[in-house]
């Protein structure tokens, strides 16, 4: 448990570090895990509003953690729910008031809320406490719900929430409404400009890039985890890499539609020029004044290396394309990065996406099977892929399959 006087210089630090995260789905678990941490939460959710309807968008559970082998994550499905009086979140979000309650089972006839015990009944969690409460922004509008759920005393034993932690909650969640108003924003930016390439590549979708992008920052926290690498550092990439990732394709925008909306396999001659679309990608952030700026710049460039170093572009000026002095094969062509000369971020999201474009329909195929999908990219261990980043992917595909299932391609 946290002192007062810790506590409040602990709102004060949360905050801080919420405000300077970009991502808002890295956000969204940030948020929840320090609210957590100020009451004691065994566990919470995180729902986002859109006009009438709330999205359920993060959870965690310390209980049902444990449980669960160690490197595993907890997986769960998303759903929506109307912003009515009828759920404890929607009533929350509604009137924009807090809730304080002691147990859900045992709710005041008096109240219009109810709690639905269909996911304690499917999971074997026992809900009892929660406090809600709404994200609210300066000017009072409510961009979402935060629910806390079972508050724990010294010995671990499920208590009521504290009224006296209700003002250092509203005021974190104040600061926290902000910087959810401001990672929406930044990801609808983000989804306009693969927009744009949707527009000249009918497969550039937010729900490819969605998928592309999350399995990339979960490889990435695996690999970091297997590594030893510090959380400080990994939280910091985490964010930036799921945004670059998103942006791995734009590149496209500069290709003629006349290749990109081709409904067929590209020629030797298209295929050359498709090429292109990783250094002109890079051009968009060549002038870097961020960590974003300089992770978009990689993944743009590197993400069709191959770690046999037969990938493209491979050593290239990315102003011009034109091979770097000292970097051409005998045709004159450019020799492709091998191995750990591909930045990490570019060996990721090359595995990423190339699951993804074979889990997909294209124009010119079905999706294919996952055990099409898994034997084919097995096939490629330390041809196309780092091997050790390989087997990294393999030991989540529990978590990739629930990626898939929250961005199908038809619910964008």
């Amino acid at each position: 448990m946290i002192d007062e006087r810790k506590k409040f210089q602990e709102v004060l630090n949360v905050g801080l570090e919420v405000t300077q995260t970009r991502d808002i789905d890295i956000l969204l678990e940030r948020i929840l895990t320090k609210a957590r941490y100020l009451t004691n939460a065994d566990a919470g959710s995180i729902y986002i509003k859109d006009r009438d309807t709330l999205l359920f968008r993060y959870t965690q559970n310390e209980t049902l953690q444990r449980q669960l082998p160690a490197g595993k994550k907890l997986i769960y499905s998303t759903f929506t729910i109307p912003v009515n009086n009828q759920s404890i979140a929607g009533y929350v979000a509604n009137t924009g008031q807090v809730l304080n309650l002691e147990n859900v089972y045992h709710l005041d006839g008096s109240v219009p809320f109810s709690f639905d015990p269909s996911y304690d009944k499917l999971s074997g969690y026992r809900t009892q406490s929660v406090l809600s409460f709404p994200l609210k922004t300066h000017n009072d509008e409510v961009v979402g719900v935060l629910q806390l759920i079972n508050a724990t005393d010294h010995n671990g034993r499920i208590v009521a929430f504290q009224p006296d932690d209700e003002p250092f909650v509203v005021h974190f969640a104040n600061n926290a409404a902000i910087a959810v108003d401001r990672a929406t924003m930044t990801r609808d930016i983000i989804l306009r400009m693969i927009k744009m390439a949707e527009l000249r590549d009918p497969m550039e979708t937010g729900a490819h890039v969605n998928r592309v992008s999350s399995y990339s920052v979960e490889l990435y926290e695996a690999w970091a985890a297997k590594k030893g690498i510090g959380k400080a550092e990994v939280e910091q990439n985490k964010d930036i890499l799921k945004m670059s990732a998103m942006l791995h394709d734009v590149g496209k925008v500069a290709i003629t539609d006349l290749i990109l909306k081709k409904p067929a396999r590209l020629d030797s001659y298209e295929y050359e020029v498709m090429k292109q679309h990783t250094y002109l990608g890079a051009q968009l952030f060549a002038h870097q004044r961020s960590d974003f700026d300089k992770a978009s710049f990689l993944v743009a460039l590197n993400h069709h290396e191959r770690w046999d170093g037969k990938g493209y572009p491979g050593y290239i000026d990315y102003k011009t394309g034109e091979p770097l002095r000292g970097f051409e094969d005998l045709s004159g062509r450019a020799i492709g990065k091998k191995e750990e000369e591909i930045p990490i971020f570019g060996r990721i999201v090359a595995i990423a996406d190339v699951f993804d474009a074979l889990s997909s329909g294209r124009s010119y195929k079905e999706p294919w099977e996952e055990e099409r999908v898994l034997e084919t990219m097995d096939r490629e261990r330390g041809k196309h892929f780092d091997p050790e980043m390989l087997d990294v992917f393999f030991s989540i595909l529990d978590v990739i399959r629930n990626i898939m299932q929250r961005y199908p391609d038809n619910n964008e």
